[in-house]
């Protein structure tokens, strides 16, 4: 499901918008209200290389990341921001590198909680599946080298 919903739905980061990631401070750090680590179950993480992206995948697979929620004042413009960053054009555009969806992720106790997660798109999906680079354990930040 990709249409609007009442209320503005968190993020689900998992790479380099996380915390600490390339991306995180242009993009987020001003917006932020809250940041809690999630899991995005049946979902495996593939080297970009240089960024990561999440394909769907059957259980046990999961992506580690962080729930990002921001003001809502910010919310729409950010959405706009993080779709241009992720180069996602609209629901199915053959452009798209990622897919903007809507899928539940875990916090820490394991609540299920509805969020935005860019999931690669279905051709990129596709080709990473035959010949990417899984990454192990789902978490790009214990993987990706430090910057600088």
């Amino acid at each position: 499901m990709t249409s609007a919903h009442p209320a503005p739905l968190p993020f689900f980061v998992y790479g380099t918008l996380r915390p600490g990631g390339t991306y995180h401070d242009s993009h987020l750090r001003d917006a932020l209200a809250t940041v809690v680590p999630a899991r995005l179950p049946d979902a495996a993480l593939h080297d970009g290389p240089g960024y990561p992206y999440a394909v769907a995948a059957p259980p046990p697979a999961e992506v580690l990341g962080d729930l990002v929620t921001v003001r809502p004042a910010d919310h729409d413009a950010l959405l706009a921001s993080l779709d241009a960053l992720e180069e996602y054009a609209g629901p199915g555009d053959a452009r798209n590198e990622y897919e903007r969806v809507v899928r539940e992720v875990l916090t820490p106790d394991g609540t299920a909680v509805p969020a935005w997660v860019y999931l690669a798109a279905p051709r990129v999906a596709d080709r990473l599946r035959r010949s990417g680079t899984p990454i192990a354990g789902g978490d790009w930040l214990a993987h990706a080298p430090a910057p600088g």
